[in-house]
């Protein structure tokens, strides 16, 4: 019997960050390597991604990184983890040139080249009884692909990200003979989103969709302002679409989305209705409002933020006015409810009216409780891993599970690093494996910590106080008396006692220890800090970070 272990590594407990690793005897398989945005309490990181460490101390046994689609939650992880570790990637044509993109815009993994195209009709025999196949599904993007890694106990089911859309393009369409073939072959454990399964909405299909940005922008008079994810090129098509039919020339702005958008044109999954549709920064303001539609995804395909900087006139190229639609058509997560709604009171201040496309329809590009109860029973699983969402989602998902007549102990909600090892029939746990969340903030990886992070949250809600002083140890006095400032703490003219108690608070820590027969520098800061910190809280029921400069005076010879 082959030794099958399954490691998330992400992706369970959260949403994004989508890595899952499939053990078969020696061989390792790697489906996603994703990346998730960061939360609020998350200051100045960038991007989150996973722990590599295991990978990259079995970088001998990985065969390969296999992935669905182009999303961030997909492939944004790939450049860190092809930085240390060499081994092909597999993937559609569009993913693969998607995730040529961010590869190559990271130094460290900028020249790797083993990208491999596959598509729902590649198979792979990896010579160990392994055999890695595809089959097509629906979502946001083209090319979105499930993965079938089958080996002589059964198959492992990964579905990536997918809905049922019975009326979609081809493009676009679910295969559902390949479906009911992957079932009837034997699976062995099916790993599924779950995104979406504890929504008991009806999700409106792509074509209500696109006629709903029809109508909602045909009837403005004024300039339009399109929010959309970069990467949801389904939607991106739609708009374009729209823009066309109502006579609407196309200005692309967001760092992401003119790269992507000409990489699916240059393959042929986006469709520009005329030549000259789209116009450049310096063209748009010679066209008259109502004759342009402006389409903005932001850094990193994140538009809201960027919408709430042509709100307050920070955006680089765009300022919302008087008359401006701006029209949301991304539906947002609930971590980012309370970010929609400021942006939008920003966006009203600003003299623009703001649409939602989920004002009038359920949008989601992830399957609903019933689509996911009829993958369950297309699969047919013995054995089930809901994954791709936090614990509700997860939980919500196995009930789906229960429903279908799956057994309760062959479902299996796993956190990352869990080791699910195949014995004998069953899953059982063994000893997890290190899978930390990894932050990114500029050009560093994993430098930024809990402690860093803690210290920033302190200096964003308190501030931080400077104090300084400068003495003679060998003379035993201060040669210049302490000064206190602030920065974000309180403001020094209305505040001016505290700081001239805390100068002498200052003072006195420092002649005390002065006297003292043992001196040493770092006791004297921490108690200038305890001191400090103590009288300061008394008084203000804040807590800032304290930093004492203490300097030595020296006299020259």
């Amino acid at each position: 019997m082959s030794k099958i272990r399954i490691i998330p590594l992400g992706g369970v407990r959260e949403n994004g960050k989508n890595v899952y690793i499939i053990e078969v005897d020696e061989d390792i398989f790697v489906l996603d390597c994703g990346l998730k945005y960061p939360e609020d309490e998350m200051l100045g990181i960038d991007v989150v991604i996973s722990e590599f460490d295991y990978l990259i101390e079995n970088a001998s046994r990985v065969a390969g990184v296999f992935l669905t689609h182009g999303h961030a939650d997909a492939i944004g992880g790939l450049p860190y983890l092809l930085a240390d570790v060499n081994v092909p990637v597999f993937g559609s044509e569009l993913t693969v040139e998607l995730a040529k993109l961010i590869v190559s815009e990271y130094a460290a993994s900028e020249k790797f080249e083993d990208f491999h195209v596959v598509d729902e009709k590649t198979e792979i025999d990896f010579g160990s009884n392994v055999t890695i196949s595809f089959f097509k599904t629906t979502h946001t993007i083209p090319e979105s692909l499930g993965i079938v890694v089958k080996t002589p106990e059964g198959s492992i089911v990964y579905t990536g990200d997918f809905k049922f859309d019975q009326g979609n393009e081809e493009i676009y369409r679910t295969d559902f003979l390949r479906l009911a073939e992957i079932g009837s072959s034997g699976v062995l454990v099916l790993l599924s989103t779950s995104s979406n399964a504890n929504n008991p909405m009806q999700t409106a299909s792509e074509r209500e969709v696109a006629e709903e940005i029809t109508e909602t922008i045909r009837y403005w008079d004024g300039r339009i302002i399109v929010a959309s994810v970069a990467s949801n090129l389904i939607r991106i098509q739609q708009v374009l679409n729209a823009a066309y039919t109502l006579g609407r020339k196309v200005l692309l702005t967001g760092q992401d989305l003119e790269k992507i958008v000409r990489t699916a044109m240059r393959l042929g999954k986006i469709q520009l209705p005329y030549e000259n549709m789209l116009v450049t920064i310096k063209e748009f303001s010679k066209i008259p409002d109502e004759n342009l539609l402006i389409l903005e995804t932001g850094r990193m395909g994140e538009p809201i933020k960027a919408l709430q900087k042509m709100a307050s006139g920070y955006h680089r190229n765009i300022k919302i006015k008087d008359g401006d639609l701006i029209f949301i058509t991304t539906t947002p997560s609930i971590a980012m409810e309370t970010l929609v709604v400021r942006t939008e009171d920003l966006v009203y201040r600003s003299g623009g009216e703001v649409k939602m496309i989920n004002d009038n329809l359920c949008v989601s590009g992830h399957a609903n409780p019933r689509e996911l109860q009829m993958m369950l029973n297309l699969m047919k699983p013995k054995c089930f891993i809901p994954v791709q969402g936090e614990y509700r989602q997860l939980e919500a998902h196995a009930r789906l599970a229960y429903e279908v007549g799956i057994d309760q102990k062959n479902v299996y909600l796993t956190k990352k690093g869990d080791v699910l090892e195949y014995n004998e029939g069953y899953f059982v746990q063994r000893e997890g494996i290190s899978a930390e969340d990894v932050m990114i903030d500029g050009i560093g990886v994993g430098d930024i910590g809990s402690i860093v992070l803690r210290d920033r949250k302190i200096l964003s809600d308190d501030g931080i106080l400077f104090a300084v002083v400068t003495i003679s140890r060998r003379d035993q006095v201060i040669v210049s008396s302490p000064q206190v400032t602030s920065r974000g703490f309180v403001y020094a003219k209305t505040s001016g006692d505290i700081l001239k108690e805390s100068q002498k608070i200052m003072e006195k820590v420092v002649l005390d220890h002065l006297a003292s027969s043992n001196f040493e520098w770092a006791k004297v800061k921490q108690d200038v800090r305890d001191h400090l910190a103590r009288y300061l809280f008394e008084q203000t029921n804040r807590r800032p970070v304290i930093l004492p400069v203490i300097m030595e005076y020296s006299k020259k010879s």
